[in-house]
């Protein structure tokens, strides 16, 4: 359990630090990593961190997708607060090591929404919905490849936050907004980035399992 705990957490970190990280050095930059460069980054780390963690801790990284996989039967329930545990130590770790490096950053990657709350809402439970989707559709077999794995996941979370980021962030991941917002002290519709994705996810989670009961019969 240790193992697969500490991989949750280095996972969830590299993924915060990198992804949120491209965040604050276009800031701090001038804008010289793009918008595209910061959906690049989130979505080849989520792919590498499969590859290298994915037969360690199964790489959630994020406790929407936790919670979502006991529902779907695939974890256990023992393990989904150790899990989020881990990945919410993870996330604060990052943010906290961003804050060292750059401290007159006062956001440092927090996901905010562009326009109202509720339109941010709405798109974090749809990207989130279809991130999962592809999460329980690419698992389904056992002897999944997880080269194929990471390439379906990494590249949804990717593509998601090359057209959503500039409304809502595109976190669809309550432990990477939770941390900058933590840290930074930015708790402002902090709601709409832990509810959005945890109810978009289970929202996956269901259909899911009424269209494979409807294919089994």
């Amino acid at each position: 359990m240790l193992k697969r705990l500490s991989g949750e957490l280095l996972g969830t970190f590299v993924l915060v630090f990198c992804g949120t990280g491209a965040i604050v050095i276009n800031q701090e930059s001038g804008g010289q990593v793009t918008h595209i460069g910061i959906a690049i980054t989130f979505g080849l780390f989520v792919m590498v961190m499969i590859l290298f963690l994915g037969h360690i801790s199964g790489a959630h990284m994020n406790p929407a997708v936790s919670v979502a996989l006991y529902v779907a039967k695939r974890f256990k329930l023992s393990d989904v607060v150790p899990y989020i545990s881990a990945q919410l130590v993870g996330a604060i770790l990052a943010s906290t090591i961003l804050h060292i490096l750059f401290p007159k950053n006062e956001l440092l990657g927090a996901s905010l929404p562009s326009g109202s709350d509720w339109q941010s809402f709405f798109l974090e439970f749809l990207l989130t919905f279809i991130l999962m989707m592809v999460i329980l559709t690419s698992t389904m077999k056992k002897n999944h490849s997880l080269l194929g794995l990471a390439l379906a996941i990494g590249g949804t979370v990717g593509l998601e936050a090359l057209f959503a980021g500039p409304i809502c962030g595109a976190s669809m991941n309550p432990a990477r907004s939770l941390s900058p917002a933590i840290i930074g002290n930015h708790y402002q519709s902090i709601w709409v980035y832990l509810l959005g994705p945890v109810l978009g996810a289970l929202a996956a989670t269901f259909l899911f399992v009424v269209l494979k009961e409807d294919d089994c019969r």
